[in-house]
């Protein structure tokens, strides 16, 4: 349903109310135990909102002490825990530095995930270099720019054949391996980003590891060859475990599924391994991070983020509540091509930032799917929209109602004081007790125009904005309201899909050897048909009315249509009963409803308000997920009222 801006900006949880951004890291499920006396933790205070919106990344854990870092190595755990045990004589200078900048060990805590799989967060799968104009799939998947599989043209899809949807390429990930097309798949705006502040950390200090001549020794497994066959050898890059795993990437000497360990160097050389100067590049890449995080609709860390076409990622509740209100990217005003009930398994999440988050920011991405959970059972608990039990309404389609009911009236008049929405559901007639008396699927209308009487009566007229399905309903002053859930389209690249395996002989399909029916053209089976007819008086052929060579003569037929050729037939027998001024196409019906529309997804709607049939017949519609099943749905209609014609003209009077 639509919601007013106004809900969806109170919605917005300020940045400090949901978690510390900086809260216990995501990688230890607990603090170390800690053994003797401990001071005063240097912890920060409470995080500040900044002029962005976003907050201080210091950070203390929750229970206000710092935990000691778990991949430190024994000895300097030891070290670090008598510094900390040690009584508070130290000069000024090193106790005001302690004070004024405390190290990455005192206030943040690393996670238990070795170097190379950090390295292998920020690494292309298919090319194994990090990443570079990382570009996200539709299926969530990111891949390099110049990894991108070449494209062909597609020839099959006629709706919605926009210009910037005719390139498409094959997945290269075979777990996917579906046809995604190119103009769906945008450069990540956001994973673009952090790459760049993971790459300008590590390089540099990648620098001050070669002038500390701090080296590492790495180890390949047995799987890891090089160019000619031969298992590669064990090599020892400058820099501590992370800074060198992330250089051997740079080279290009790291697969994305190869598995390394660490060669441990002599104690007495200088290159010996530093842990603790792989905490401090951590904690600056966090710190660094955390500000590209942030979902510029709530401004709060992501929550199962999901990147559209244009490369920009959100919420995906946050982009549920985008799509009520516009089809538009919020940052670019690009139109989304993409499936408003945003199911996981329809519009999967972005799977790279899902796991840097799950990575550094775990805590706090628990605190925050509380609070969407908590959100969530809120909003669920009452009845907020209110039905109108009248008719039948449709999307894009004015519907004008007299008002003249006490309880209506009321209902109206709320309905102005709030978003000016209401619900319009059919009536049903209960056939047992308990039964709904209505229809579950409706329209979502909004006022646009009310006009009253003194005797309190009133004329309003409204415009669909949308379908729903009732999922709970109850009694508010006499009037009914429920619980709904929004019914919306598949993506175009279902709808694409849909078509391309129905119309079989667009795609140069050939009859096969059982004569598969779908394969045979249509105009060859329209000539089988034909010749079927006869009249009642002569018994020679009878050729009824044809529309064309290639006009549809049964449901079965309407499936191997294109969209484009559905939409023809229709827009056809429409030009035909308007030039036979039949009188549910008047003028005064079309200054009513409009012209016909010429685009496939307004014309049902459009159709199905202006044809005399059957309100059941009509109800149909609202339960469609794809403009292909109405405009079939359509042509189902117009096929039954010219085969009433046909029989009509075939039949003698007597």
């Amino acid at each position: 349903m639509s919601t007013d801006q106004s809900d969806l900006a109170a919605s917005r949880s300020p940045p400090g109310s949901e978690a510390l951004q900086g809260a216990a890291s995501p990688y230890t499920q607990g603090a170390a135990p800690s053994t003797g006396p401990t001071e005063q933790p240097h912890c920060s205070p409470p995080p500040q909102l900044a002029e962005n919106g976003h907050q201080s990344p210091q950070s203390c854990s929750e229970n206000g002490q710092h935990t000691p870092s778990s991949m430190l190595s024994q000895q300097l755990r030891k070290q670090h825990h008598e510094q900390r045990q040690s009584p508070p004589h130290s000069s000024p200078s090193s106790a005001h530095l302690a004070e004024s900048a405390p190290t990455p060990m005192e206030n943040w805590t690393p996670p238990q995930v070795s170097p190379r799989d950090i390295v292998r967060i920020f690494q292309c799968q298919q090319c194994s270099n990090p990443y570079r104009n990382a570009v996200t799939l539709s299926c969530g998947r990111s891949i390099c720019k110049t990894c991108l599989p070449e494209t062909h043209a597609r020839t099959s899809i006629t709706y919605p054949a926009l210009p910037d949807r005719v390139q498409a390429f094959q997945c290269p990930f075979p777990a996917c391996n579906k046809e995604h097309v190119l103009d769906d798949c945008g450069l990540d705006v956001i994973l673009n980003k952090v790459a760049k502040v993971v790459e300008g950390t590590l390089e540099a200090y990648t620098v001050d590891a070669v002038q500390l001549r701090q080296s590492t020794g790495i180890v390949f497994d047995a799987t890891h060859r090089d160019s000619d066959g031969h298992q590669k050898q064990a090599k020892t890059i400058r820099g501590t475990k992370l800074v060198a795993t992330w250089a051997l990437a740079v080279e290009g000497g790291l697969r994305f599924d190869a598995e390394i360990t660490y060669q441990e160097l002599p104690p007495s050389s200088p290159g010996k391994m530093h842990d603790e100067q792989d905490v401090r590049v951590l904690d600056k890449m966090q710190q660094a991070m955390r500000t590209e995080m942030d979902c510029q609709v709530c401004y709060a860390l992501f929550y199962d983020p999901l990147t559209t076409g244009c490369g920009h990622t959100f919420c995906r509740p946050c982009l549920h509540r985008i799509l009520d209100h516009s089809r538009y990217c919020p940052i670019c005003r690009r139109k989304l091509a993409i499936n408003p009930l945003l199911k996981r398994n329809i519009c999967p999440s972005n799977d790279r930032i899902t796991n840097i988050i799950e990575t550094f920011w775990r805590d706090e991405l628990e605190v925050r799917e509380e609070a969407v959970a908590a959100e969530r059972a809120a909003r669920h608990q009452g009845l907020e929209v209110p039905l109108f039990v009248c008719t039948l309404s449709f999307p894009m389609m004015p519907t004008f109602l007299h008002i003249f009911e006490p309880r209506y009236r009321l209902m109206i008049r709320r309905a102005l004081e709030g978003d000016r929405t209401f619900g319009m559901v059919l009536p049903k007639r209960p056939r047992h007790s308990g039964d709904t008396p209505f229809h579950e699927l409706g329209t979502l209308l909004r006022i646009v125009n009310a006009q009253f009487y003194p005797d309190g009566r009133s004329l309003i007229e409204t415009v669909g904005l949308s379908r729903f399905r009732v999922l709970q309903h109850g009694q508010l002053d006499g009037y009914t309201v429920g619980r709904t859930e929004r019914v919306d389209d598949v993506s175009w690249e279902e709808e694409e899909a849909v078509e391309a395996a129905e119309v079989g002989y667009d795609n140069g399909v050939g009859s096969d050897e059982e004569g598969n029916h779908r394969s045979v053209p249509l105009r060859q089976r329209m000539n089988i048909r034909t010749r079927s007819y006869s009249s009642l008086s002569g018994g020679t052929p009878f050729s009824p009315p044809q529309i064309g060579d290639d006009s549809p003569q049964t449901a079965a037929d309407l499936d191997t249509l294109t969209t484009r050729s559905l939409m023809q037939f229709a827009i056809g027998f429409v030009t035909r009963m308007r030039d036979q001024s039949v009188p549910w196409l008047t003028e005064r019906m079309l200054a009513i409803y409009g012209e016909c529309p010429d685009d496939p997804a307004a014309f049902p709607w459009w159709f199905a308000s202006t044809l005399p049939v059957k309100d059941l017949e009509k109800y149909k519609l609202l339960g469609t997920s794809s403009v292909r099943d109405r405009l079939k749905i359509c042509c189902a209609w117009i096929l039954e009222m010219e085969r009433v014609r046909w029989s009509l003209h075939g039949c003698t009077i007597l």
